[in-house]
């Protein structure tokens, strides 16, 4: 990706790969950068997806379901390495779940989609104080 979009030499590009697996925590990232998949846990597939978004510089990063399928402390890092890659590159994200207390974390304004339309959106604090669509109240009170 980065030979192409960036035009790096082949060794610049796999010193850039690197040092992003090391920014989303890959640990012993040199030696991991030549793993398969399938020797990866479901928290480092995702960093290395988290990493491969990054390595173009975005302003905007897109993460759809970015914790589905991942236990509640893997979710919990995952979460807090978006928050630091939001505040470090001042970049934004757009966070796409089902899961509104998980967006509670993260974001800042929600929009809440049901059949394809917004129902109701506005700065998240507001959203979970006074949700004002019934939509909402029901993802709401089936976390509780």
């Amino acid at each position: 990706m980065l030979e192409v979009h960036q035009r790096m030499q082949a060794k610049t590009a796999r010193d850039k790969a690197i040092t992003m697996l090391e920014q989303v925590r890959i640990p012993d990232a040199a030696r991991r950068f030549h793993s398969y998949p399938h020797e990866l846990s479901g928290g480092m597939r995702q960093r290395v997806m988290i990493a491969m978004a990054l390595l173009c510089e975005p302003q905007l990063l897109i993460a759809d379901e970015p914790t589905t399928a991942l236990d509640v402390t893997v979710q919990s890092e995952i979460l807090a390495l978006l928050r630091d890659i939001r505040a470090c590159r001042a970049m934004a994200i757009v966070l796409i779940t089902h899961d509104l207390p998980l967006a509670g974390g993260l974001c800042d304004q929600i929009a809440v989609m049901r059949h394809g339309e917004v129902v109701e959106s506005g700065a998240t604090a507001s959203i979970f104080q006074q949700p004002r669509h019934p939509y909402t109240r029901e993802l709401l009170a089936a976390r509780r």
